[in-house]
């Protein structure tokens, strides 16, 4: 696996928000979302906490339904914090466990799963990419750069985008609605036709899904030959060839990264 920080809305330095768990038989993947409000934990705190939680219930209880699973892990952080619908940080959330016979991937929001058997099988959530992003993306295009103006931008569109989250006709989050674990995606497979397994925040799924400079093929051979950290090179690269976002608009120069590949 490998990792890398990358910046705040304001292009300033700070910790990573991703967070992965890995255990004998199961690897957990979480992408915090960058928080908006400061009264609120970050993103990142929260999917610290959701991590645990849903790595002591693999760990205690591997014969649960993940989606089961995730929902009391989101129920266990809400009441614990006091968090309610709309009032929460939130988090992506990926799960793959396995055992002698089968691999079995779980994935809410958009933090991808891929799975060679020997050919890609992508498992992803689309509903966020649905969601109407805002202006800002109009304003990078035009060559607005990353300014204070674009903050508010961003500001601006997270709020309409918050309101459209956990419910039907919009997206599904870890945040404090346990039901959202029933709409994740998911998928299962013999376990012998499974050779390897990509997990990705959407910090490194960007180079294949927006930027194009890499294909999940592609994904597979680097990290292989070459390890993790250099597909996540790769994608920094492809950034700071677009310094002010006018060829990919995004909301910061920079997302964290998370990329771990599973050898079964």
């Amino acid at each position: 696996m490998a990792e890398a920080a990358g910046v705040g809305l304001g292009g300033d330095a700070r910790p990573s928000e991703d967070v992965v768990l890995v255990l004998p038989d199961a690897v957990v993947l979480l992408d915090g979302a960058t928080s908006m409000r400061d009264d609120l934990p970050s993103g990142g705190a929260y999917a610290a906490e959701l991590g645990a939680q849903v790595a002591a219930r693999l760990s205690a209880a591997p014969e649960l339904d993940l989606a089961d699973l995730l929902a009391g892990a989101i129920r266990s952080v809400a009441r614990g914090n006091g968090f309610t619908p709309g009032e929460s940080p939130s988090s992506t959330v990926s799960i793959v466990r396995w055992n002698a016979a089968e691999v079995e991937a779980l994935v809410l929001a958009d933090s991808p799963v891929v799975a060679f058997l020997p050919e890609p099988d992508v498992v992803e959530d689309q509903r966020l990419r649905m969601v109407p992003r805002g202006s800002y993306r109009d304003r990078l295009k035009g060559g607005g750069g990353y300014s204070a103006d674009h903050v508010a931008a961003v500001r601006a569109s997270a709020r309409k985008t918050a309101a459209l989250r956990n419910q039907e006709g919009g997206y599904w989050v870890a945040e404090a609605v346990p039901a959202a674990a029933r709409h994740a995606v998911r998928r299962s497979w013999p376990r012998d036709t499974v050779h390897h397994i990509l997990m990705a925040s959407d910090g490194v799924s960007c180079g294949v899904d927006d930027y194009g400079v890499l294909t999940w093929s592609g994904v597979l051979t680097l990290a292989r030959s070459k390890g993790p950290q250099a597909v996540l090179d790769a994608v920094r690269a492809a950034e700071e060839s677009d310094p002010d976002g006018t060829r990919w608009p995004r909301p910061k120069p920079h997302d964290d990264q998370a990329l771990v590949l599973i050898a079964l």
